[in-house]
């Protein structure tokens, strides 16, 4: 008994023996072969980019090989997030890349999280840095175009632990403090990340950014022996950058300056950036002259090209609102519904509602409203894009209304105009009260909605105007009397005495009003190209201002600047341009002379070669009627010769009184000789 019993324990322990030996042999082999099919996945992929056109088939051939292996995953969600344009887009390259980031947390951490001064023993880890590196700002900017800045937050702290001794992609800390500067505003009961006001957010994004430094010294004596002796000289302008976007912000130009000054000399100078902080000093042609440049940069992924956004502000400072609306609707033509789709449709309804084009404006505002935009590389977020689209429906109303009166003098005479004007009027008003309430309680309000030229304004100062019209005289008043004496930027003072001006207006104290108006104009540094809405509305206000006050000298002047300077905004000012008619038309043209004699228009007969001559030629063309319109003012021609076929008279009458003043008609255009 106890020998068969010897001989069963004997027989269990072989075969546990053996059992465990093939498991062995198993295990080991299972390891070769996993070794075996990444190898095969290394060789594959080669040298292959992250953003090759290959990414996509290759990634799902790699899963197919060892989906255990992180490097398929990547490939995938590279391809993923290069192609994305959608939240749906975004949020599908993340989970790709989040899985590719665990993998690799699991089987690489260690060559992850190796730092060292040995060349050799870099090169064989470099491999996993550089595609951690890259992983983590893809997914990092997932989340960032899906709007979850708290997960961006959560991704870059995982950087900081990891941190990789040389990021090209990543950057940990600018975008740490990017990512509270972006969303400054805020406060840490909506992201824990975040201080309370945002003065503290601007200082500890400031903080952020010399830890930035200090990393950069840090990895530099390490990474000397490895890349380059200047490795911190080539690292160092990234700081620069966003030091330069935080104290632009700040409006503290001195230092600002001294940034972009650094940056200057870098292959990292920020065109589109330096040009917005020369708008903000009120350097237009500089602007302009650097927002020319951004546009030809190329900025590696879909963010809007904010140049061509601002460019529609300067186009409507220097009176050029017919160059922005060719220039943006050739680049909606070219980029269709990708990222800056809404923002460039909110541009081009801002050149065609300063170029008097009302209901082809509204048409393209409304597309930027329903629009769903992604904002992608820029600081400029949704509250942003909501306000400028409110603000832009609210300027379409504003010009309704006035041309309404515009197209008949008589208009409280006249039912369905005055119901017309009732109507838009209350709707006027609830779109005040919807945006100034909306921003009530925003923080940033005082820098960016009230403050004129601020660098995360998406409005211009005549657009902001429009804003406060009406509302609080007495509070803004003096909001903007102590800001003529307090603004450090000497180019910015006159806009300010500008806006003190007009709220003098409407207290009805126009002696003052007019003395400021006065000094506007006699400032030796106004640029009389750049600054033609300036000195439009000026002129408008001082012709107001000789009206209330029963001075008649000078007023003609005054006309004759205003409409030199900015003709497209008579029509909605509310003055009556003295000119004269000079046309052929008979008894078969008389509905349409009709038209131009009911709007508000002085038509002096006799001899008055000091106003601008309208010519106005009725002819046929196969038998299609035709009219031909000119307009000359003291011997130069204003509107050059142009002519359109119609059908209905009206219509083609209220198209005269605005071709006069030089309103194109984006829709059905004039033909130009």
């Amino acid at each position: 008994m106890n020998f068969m019993r010897f001989i069963h324990h004997a027989y269990c322990h072989r075969f546990l023996l053996v059992v465990g030996l093939m498991g062995l042999f198993a295990h080991h082999s299972h390891a070769q072969s996993k070794a075996s099919l990444r190898y095969e996945i290394d060789a594959k992929r080669g040298g292959m980019a992250f953003n090759s056109k290959d990414a996509l088939p290759r990634g799902r051939e790699f899963k197919r090989i060892d989906s255990s292996y992180y490097v398929g995953w990547m490939f995938e969600g590279a391809y993923k997030f290069e192609h994305a344009a959608d939240h749906l887009g975004f949020k599908a390259a993340a989970e790709q890349l989040d899985k590719a980031m665990k993998l690799m947390d699991i089987d690489f951490r260690l060559q992850i999280r190796t730092r060292t001064a040995d060349v050799l023993q870099y090169i064989s880890i470099m491999k996993f840095h550089r595609d951690w590196d890259f992983i983590a700002y893809a997914l990092m900017n997932c989340y960032s175009n899906m709007d979850r800045p708290d997960l961006v937050w959560e991704m870059l702290q995982r950087c900081k632990k990891a941190d990789l001794q040389d990021e090209i992609y990543m950057e940990t800390f600018h975008y740490l403090a990017w990512t509270v500067h972006r969303n400054r505003f805020y406060t840490s009961d909506k992201y824990p990340f975040l201080k309370n006001s945002i003065d503290e957010n601007e200082q500890y994004a400031n903080k952020l950014l010399d830890s930035s430094a200090l990393k950069i010294k840090r990895d530099g004596n390490r990474n000397k022996t490895i890349f380059s002796a200047d490795y911190v000289g080539t690292k160092m302008p990234g700081v620069w950058h966003y030091k330069s976007i935080l104290y632009s912000y700040q409006l503290n130009i001195e230092s600002g300056a001294y940034y972009y000054e650094k940056l200057r000399s870098t292959p990292q100078f920020p065109a589109n950036n330096y040009a917005t902080f020369c708008g903000i000093q009120g350097k237009f042609k500089e602007a302009e002259f650097y927002y020319d440049q951004a546009k030809k940069e190329d900025p590696g992924d879909k963010r809007m090209k904010e140049s061509y956004y601002y460019l529609s502000i300067i186009n409507q400072y220097k009176a050029t609102p017919k160059k922005g609306i060719a220039e943006l609707k050739d680049l909606l033509k070219a980029n269709g519904s990708t990222p800056g789709f809404g923002w460039y449709n909110m541009a081009l309804a801002r050149d065609l509602l300063y170029d008097g084009e009302i209901s082809i404006a509204k048409r393209y505002a409304e597309r930027a409203e329903q629009f769903q935009e992604i904002h992608i590389g820029t600081t400029l977020g949704q509250s942003h894009y909501d306000f400028t689209a409110s603000l832009l429906k609210l300027m379409v109303k504003m010009k309704e209304i006035e041309s309404v009166k515009f197209l008949n003098q008589n208009w409280w005479y006249s039912p369905n105009d005055l119901s017309r004007l009732a109507q838009l009027t209350i709707e006027k008003y609830g779109l005040q009260f919807l945006i100034i309430n909306q921003f009530a309680s925003n923080p940033e309000r005082d820098r960016v909605i009230y403050k004129l030229f601020s660098t995360e304004s998406t409005v211009s100062f005549d657009e902001v105007w429009h804003l406060i019209d009406g509302f609080s005289t007495n509070y803004f008043l003096e909001r903007y009397t102590e800001q003529m004496s307090s603004e450090k930027r000497y180019q910015i003072k006159r806009y300010h005495k500008l806006f003190a001006a007009k709220l003098l207006m409407k207290k009805g104290e126009y002696r003052q009003a007019s003395a400021y108006l006065e000094s506007i104009l006699n400032e030796i540094q106004l640029d009389a190209e750049y600054e033609k809405l300036l000195l439009a509305r000026v002129y408008e206000s001082l012709i107001i201002c000789k009206k209330e006050l029963k001075e008649t000298s000078g007023m003609k002047d005054l006309g004759r600047l205003f409409y030199q300077h900015y003709p497209q905004l008579i029509p909605f000012s509310g003055y009556t341009m003295p000119m004269q008619l000079h046309t052929n038309a008979g008894a078969n043209e008389k509905d349409i002379i009709d038209v131009l004699k009911k709007a508000n228009i002085e038509w002096v007969k006799g001899n008055a070669s000091d106003i601008p001559q309208v010519y106005i030629t009725f002819t046929q063309k196969d038998k299609l009627p035709i009219i031909q319109l000119k307009v000359d003012y003291n011997g130069e021609t204003v509107v050059p010769l142009s002519e359109f076929t119609y059908k209905d008279p009206k219509l083609a009458g209220e198209k005269l009184c605005y071709a006069i003043f030089d309103i194109g008609d984006d829709d059905k255009g004039f033909n130009m000789k």
